[in-house]
Order: C-alpha cells, then sequence, then structure tokens
C-alpha cells in the first residue's frame, strides 16, 4: 500500500500569535493517500462510493463511508508542548518540515500546520518519515511533554482538502460518538455537508480507523472569529439543518473544539 501522509499543525494570527503561542498548543493532521494492491478484487477494503443512504448491516464502515479504493488515508497527531518551548518548537517546524516534505522518496505531502489559539492546550502534532526527519524529532521529542495519533480515513461526501491561500483561522471540531452510531452520522452528514459550503469553509471531514474508535474529526476554515458566527448561523437559515442539529447530538457522547492558527510553512494558510 503506497501512502503518501498529509499534516497540519496552527500558528497564530498577527493579533493572536503571542497568545498562541504562549499557551504551547499545536495540532497537526496527515493525509496519506492508500493505494490497494488488489484494486480489481471486489472485497477491497476502499471498495464503496458513498452515493446513498447506506444499511449499517451491509458492510464495515470503512468500506461504506469512504469514496474507493484510492480513498487517502490520515494521520492526526497532537503533540503536548511545553510551553517554555513552543517557539522553539515551531521555529524547528518552519525549518524542517519543508525539506522533508520536498524529499520525492519521502513518503508523506506537508499539508497544513497550526498552533492552537482556543481549545486543548500545549498540544502539537506531526508524523513520521527519513533520515532529516530522525534528527527532527530526536530534537522534537525534547520539547514534548506527550503525543498521541489516530489513523482516519475521510468521508466520501467531503471535500479532499487542497492548499488555500490565507489569512483563516481553522476550527477542528472532534466528536467522540457512541459505538455503533458511524453510519447513522455519514447519513445526516451526507445531507448536512451541503448546507456548510456556501462560504468554502468545509475542509476537510475524517473518522477513525486506528487510535479513539468512534471518533470524528470536521475541519473548517474561516477569516475570522466574526465571519465563523456569521457562517455557522447562517447554516440555521437553511431548511434540514435543525433537523441534522437535532438527530445527530445524541449520536454525540463528547465533542471538542479547538481554534488554530496557521504556521508559515502550512499550505492550508
Amino acid at each position: 500500500m503506497a501512502t503518501r501522509v498529509l499534516q497540519r499543525f496552527g500558528n497564530g494570527l498577527n493579533q493572536a500569535k503571542n497568545t498562541a503561542q504562549s499557551r504551547g498548543q499545536i495540532v497537526l493532521l496527515s493525509r496519506g493517500l492508500s493505494a490497494s494492491n488488489h484494486r480489481n478484487r471486489e472485497d477491497s477494503w476502499f471498495k464503496s462510493l458513498f452515493v446513498r443512504k447506506v444499511d449499517p448491516r451491509k458492510d464495515a464502515h470503512s468500506h461504506l463511508l469512504t469514496k474507493n479504493e484510492e480513498s487517502n488515508l490520515y494521520k492526526i497527531q497532537f503533540h503536548n508542548v511545553k510551553p517554555e518551548c513552543l517557539d522553539a518548537y515551531n521555529q524547528l517546524c518552519e525549518e524542517t518540515l519543508p525539506s522533508i516534505h520536498n524529499d520525492k522518496y519521502y513518503p508523506c505531502e506537508l499539508v497544513g500546520t497550526w498552533n492552537t489559539w482556543y481549545g486543548e492546550q500545549d498540544q502539537a502534532g506531526k508524523n513520521t518519515g527519513s533520515k532529516e526527519f530522525m534528527k527532527y524529532r530526536e530534537e522534537r521529542g525534547k520539547m514534548l511533554l506527550s503525543r498521541r495519533n489516530q489513523l482516519l480515513l475521510e468521508f466520501s461526501f467531503w471535500n479532499e482538502p487542497i492548499p488555500r491561500p490565507g489569512p483563516n483561522i481553522y476550527e477542528l471540531r472532534s466528536y467522540q460518538l457512541r459505538p455503533g452510531t458511524m453510519i447513522e452520522w455519514g447519513n445526516y452528514w451526507a445531507r448536512a455537508i451541503g448546507y456548510r459550503q456556501h462560504n468554502s469553509e468545509a475542509v476537510g471531514g475524517f473518522f477513525s480507523q486506528i487510535g479513539n474508535l468512534y471518533m470524528v474529526h470536521h475541519l473548517w476554515a474561516y477569516k475570522d472569529l466574526e465571519a465563523r458566527e456569521a457562517t455557522r448561523n447562517a447554516a440555521w437559515q437553511h431548511e434540514g439543518w435543525d433537523e441534522v442539529v437535532y438527530y445527530t447530538v445524541p449520536l454525540i457522547q463528547h465533542m471538542d473544539s479547538r481554534i488554530m492558527i496557521p504556521m508559515k510553512a502550512s499550505p492550508l494558510q
């Protein structure tokens, strides 16, 4: 299986940068393109295109909710950074990550990196790689308190994340669903995403395969916090959005929201 990996972290906007850095949180999402070696097999891991309401009894979530055999595999990592090391951590990322991912032999693609402005603090995320990356990881390890990661698949009905110009702020909304409700969530959001595309705010939607299971991550982009509020309020003007909220809230056990600012090296600005 060939794999490319996308990454995301966060740095502050001019007026928020010092605040974000003082709090020490960074989040990184990684995307990898996974291609099956057996594309003609009917039971390929990524065989189903999500084009209609699906029956949760018919197949695994990874088959029913992803696009096809060539769906991207994502990796999200959260690194708890020592607050006093955040400036050095950001500088290390900005100096090292672009050259690592420009290496044609490195099976990863840098898509985005952020510092967290509001949300869980003292956190960051990354992925794995080459000899240069090993040196980078050694230096990075001196700055971390802890780290965790998840492997994710992308929902078929979301956009594939692509680089975008800035400045923007990003919101990562993470949902811990009740076991057995992922298909129901997907059915509702396959319709709901149409209500949240009008300002190009939808960046990507993912669900976990390895790590914390029944986790969903939605990534959004806004010009600023005022635009975020206006965009979210506008969704309520669309018939059907209230129904989606009404039926999906009971599926959630726990949820988090992080407001994040792109680093200079991030293709998602």
